[in-house]
């Protein structure tokens, strides 16, 4: 089975652009100028996020670290702190473009016919 090819970072921004422009088709095109450069920035974020999760996997959260003549001690690794806030960051945005979707009216319930019943019997 021939093995998948490994898209680059920048195919991967433009795959995920499209995934989101679909998504998020529906939007009002009077919005749309905003939600294109929120729809830029996720696909960035998103693939950053991706290269940032595969270091964290190989070599974790947290690193030894020693500042002079102390003794080494653990601390978190600035790629996590930028993973979190990336993260935390990307979620905002893909609020931001639902946020930007037209509200779907909700469909009256049909009646089951109770109603109508109880409202007969008084």
């Amino acid at each position: 089975m021939p093995k998948k090819k490994e898209l680059t970072k920048a195919e991967r921004i433009i795959k995920e652009e499209r995934r989101l422009k679909r998504n998020y088709k529906d939007i009002q095109k009077d919005k749309l100028a905003v939600a294109d450069g929120l729809i830029r920035r996720a696909a960035f974020m998103r693939a950053s996020l991706e290269d940032m999760e595969v270091d964290l996997d190989a070599n974790g959260f947290v690193e030894m670290f020693r500042q002079g003549d102390q003794e080494p001690y653990e601390r978190e690794r600035p790629v996590a702190r930028q993973y979190q806030q990336m993260n935390k960051n990307y979620q905002s945005i893909i609020k931001q473009l639902t946020d930007l979707l037209p509200k779907e009216v909700a469909k009256k319930a049909e009646s089951d016919g109770f109603d109508d019943f109880v409202n007969r019997r008084a």
